[in-house]
């Protein structure tokens, strides 16, 4: 797949995305704040639209604070091998498989990180 095309195929998984600057007001910090998160992997961000801005997955925040266990699991994910961005396809791609309807971060926001992680580190096998 082309970089274009996984840009695309990211952006329609994903749907909302929050900027930088959103996110900070969505959460309640700093941007330089928000910025070390996405640099030390605590979120996973993209740049997306058409001026490019690098933009985080709005289902990454719930009740103004980043999503618990996110940030392990996004550890998990890379230790599997995948890039940040092949991460975020995992993530939002649906699963029928899963217990609950939808994509692991659906199972995330219900609080079943046991079950994603255990998914995620099958990918390194």
């Amino acid at each position: 797949m082309t970089d274009d095309a996984n840009d695309r195929t990211l952006e329609r998984l994903v749907g909302d995305w929050l900027t930088v600057p959103d996110l900070a007001e969505a959460l309640d910090l700093p941007l330089r704040k928000v910025r070390q998160m996405i640099a030390d992997r605590e979120l996973l961000a993209h740049r997306v639209g058409e001026r490019d801005v690098v933009a985080v997955p709005a289902q990454f925040v719930l009740d103004g604070a980043v999503l618990p266990n996110l940030g392990g699991t996004i550890t998990v994910l890379g230790d599997a091998g995948l890039s940040d961005d092949e991460a975020l396809i995992w993530l939002f791609t649906p699963d029928p498989t899963l217990p609950i309807e939808g994509a692991p971060v659906h199972m995330l926001i219900a609080g079943r990180r046991a079950e994603v992680r255990k998914r995620a580190q099958e990918l390194a096998f």
